[in-house]
């Protein structure tokens, strides 16, 4: 009985190949639950924001200076932070869509190893390099959500001077 050494080594390449898109998988959850939870304060932050302003316009007879120009703070607030609210939005998105390609990805591979079924190497690493896409995309909603945020607070902090 002789060893399969080259049936092993082919198992094992295939094994190998199927985890670069298992990391980027598990890169990519991080990021996701990370983005998931900023993602939930900004939508809250909206919220809270959205009822104090209508808890104001609710008020009966003539306002205030203080409660206009609060009326007109809280509306510039939630509209910045809305667009704040899609740039996350999009970020989620993109890794969730890079996930899907990643899985995609392994899937096809391990068809077109086991089944053979599936042979296009070229297909498989366009799918990969769409995810790696996606990734990179997502960091860039992710950098302009940051960018985003500083201003918004910037804004918040001169208001109240």
């Amino acid at each position: 009985m002789e060893p399969r050494v080259g049936e092993y080594a082919a198992v094992v390449q295939v094994i190998q190949l199927i985890l670069a898109p298992a990391v980027m998988i598990n890169a990519c959850g991080l990021l996701l639950l990370a983005t998931s939870s900023k993602y939930s304060t900004v939508l809250n932050r909206i919220r809270l924001l959205n009822d104090e302003r209508r808890k104001l316009f609710r008020r009966a007879g003539e306002k205030t200076f203080e409660e206009t120009s609060r009326l007109e703070s809280l509306s510039r607030q939630i509209d910045r932070l809305l667009l704040r609210a899609r740039f996350v939005r999009n970020t989620v998105l993109c890794y969730s869509g890079a996930i899907g390609l990643f899985l995609l990805t392994s899937l096809l591979m391990a068809l077109g190893y086991f089944a053979e079924a599936f042979d296009s190497p070229a297909v498989v690493m366009v799918l990969f390099l769409l995810g790696m896409t996606l990734v990179l995309s997502g960091v860039g909603f992710s950098f302009l959500d940051t960018k985003r945020g500083y201003d918004i607070v910037v804004y918040d902090v001169k208001v109240d001077e």
